[in-house]
Parts: C-alpha cells; structure tokens; sequence
C-alpha cells in the first residue's frame, strides 16, 4: 500500500482508520473520502479529503485517478437499522457503491478491503461458536448486501484477479464517532449516558449477548490483513474476527465499577431486538488467527475502563 482511498471516512471506522492509515502511511499518502461535506477538522487538517457519493463512478474513477490509489479501504454503507427503514437506498449504496470501487479497482489495479459484518448470518446459523464457513441467509437487507458482497470481492478475485480482503466485524465500540443506525449502538450510547445522565435506557433486553470489539482492534485488523502475505490466505474474504461477547446487563456491571450509581433500563426496540436475535453471540476466528496472525488486545473489562477514561476527557 503506497497511496491510499478511505470511502465513508466520516463513519465510525473511518473516523478512527484514517488517522492510524495516515500515522502508519504518511498523511499525504492517505485519502479520506466522505459524503458529509463538513467533516471532523482533523480529517481535513491532518491530510487529503474529498467528497465522494459511491454511487457515482465516474467520480470515484477520478478521484483514483487523479490520487493515483493503489488500495481501497470502502466503508461507506448504511447500517443494519437504517437499511431496514430504506431499503431501496441501503441496496443502491451497499450494493451499487460496492460493485463501482470493484469496477473502478479492476481498470486500475487496487486492492480492495470491503468490511462485512456479524449481520451476513441469519437465524439458522450457529450463535454460539459460528464458525467460518456455515450457513449464511441472513433476514435484513444490510445481512443481505453483507452476504452478496463476500461473494462479489471473491468473484472479482478469482475472475479480475483484484486482491480483495476483508473480516466480519462484530459490533463495534468506540469513543470518537456515535454509531448511526447499527443494531449494537446501545454499547456506544451507554457509556455517554452513563457518564453524563447515570442511567441508560437500552432497547436491546438485558440478556441479549452479542459479539463485540473494541476500535483499536478492529482498525488493527484491517490493516494487519492488507498487510498480510496474500500466499497465506486461504479465506481472504469475510474472515471471522471476534474479541469480547457480552449482554447489557454484563456492560453495565463492568461500567458501575467505575460509576458505582449508573443505572441501567430497557424499552426494547422490536425491530433492532428481532435484528440482534438472528447474529452470533461468538465467532470462531480461527480462521483469522491461522491465515494473519489475528489476536485482539481488549476484553470487556479493558474496553470499560479505556472509554470511560477517554469519555471523561472528552466529555469534560
């Protein structure tokens, strides 16, 4: 990776992917692309940014183009809530702006990383211990646009030859963006309650036991696999990475040790509820482990104490 493309850059991965891709690449090297036209200063102080709508190719073209990408990192997506109350928009975005950073990686030789998500399973999938090849029907439009995406970077591997990787993310915590539209937010939205108001209500019920990671892995993991040897990876597309899984209730004993008077309570969101019931409660990412080296560095506990530590600061 020499000079590098991040699609949905103001999003919740690319918030925090951007800069560790700049740190690591050099900030001229990499460059953040968003649909918002008022991005996070340090996205337009720190190095390059353009607006991209995915959806239009001809811009994406030029904007590989003229940047002269070698490696896309795309991220723009609508998330599984959200994708549920706009279907037909959610297809055109995840479906559509997929197949253009594919088309256009293929007329200029870039490698691609295209996340995929917990949400490619369904209800007839094992919750506990989902191992890596399994049944995959998924029951919302967003687990449907995960599961033709998986299929569609390894069709443009074994056909174009495009390197295209990517993991199944599972819900994701983090301190510097709030999450829009996802099934998980609850786990991000607590912890602002918690520090600001000492009580959360959360629509998902109290033992609905999710898998879930920390940003600093999951920014980590990305760029572990892009970096990875290609000769080693078997899978390369929708490799299972898992660090943590745990209920609301779990997350809120973890939170009152350091907010002893935090109190937690539920008015459950059918919709969002039916969407978590159908996701694993833990992968197995053996897989990832084997092929890269994947390890993830936060449990449950270390997650807490470090966002409430950065909360505090930002909060303040």
């Amino acid at each position: 990776m020499k000079r590098i493309l991040v699609t949905g850059a103001t999003g919740q991965i690319g918030s925090e992917l951007v800069p560790a891709l700049r740190t690591r690449y050099g900030s001229d090297n990499v460059i953040a692309a968003g649909h918002k036209r008022t991005p996070q200063h340090a996205l337009v102080e720190q190095g390059p940014y353009t607006t991209l709508d995915v959806t239009d190719i001809e811009a994406l073209a030029t904007i590989v183009r003229d940047f002269r990408i070698d490696t896309i990192f795309h991220l723009a997506a609508l998330l599984s809530a959200a994708a549920e109350q706009n279907p037909q928009v959610a297809w055109k975005i995840n479906m559509e702006g997929l197949h253009h950073v594919l088309e256009v990686s293929r007329v200029n030789g870039c490698a691609v990383f295209f996340p995929s998500s917990i949400g490619a399973f369904g209800p007839g999938t094992p919750r506990d211990n989902t191992p890596q090849d399994t049944l995959q029907r998924p029951t919302t439009l967003y687990g449907v646009c995960k599961v033709s995406g998986e299929l569609l970077c390894d069709y443009y591997f074994t056909r174009f030859g495009v390197d295209t990787r990517g993991v199944r993310y599972p819900g994701l915590i983090s301190y510097e963006t709030l999450p829009s539209g996802g099934t998980t937010d609850y786990a991000v939205e607590i912890f602002y309650h918690a520090i600001q108001q000492k009580k959360y209500t959360c629509f998902l019920h109290k033992s609905t036991t999710l898998d879930m990671m920390y940003m600093p892995d999951a920014v980590r993991a990305a760029i572990e696999l892009m970096e990875a040897d290609p000769h080693q990876l078997k899978h390369r597309n929708a490799f299972n990475i898992t660090a943590m899984s745990f209920a609301p209730a779990e997350l809120a004993a973890q939170i009152r040790q350091h907010i002893p008077d935090f109190t937690l309570h539920y008015q459950i969101d059918p919709l969002r509820q039916a969407i978590a019931d159908s996701w694993p409660r833990y992968m197995d990412d053996q897989a990832a482990r084997d092929e890269w080296g994947w390890q993830p560095q936060y449990d449950l506990a270390a997650m807490t104490r470090d966002m409430i530590d950065h909360l505090m600061k930002k909060l303040s």
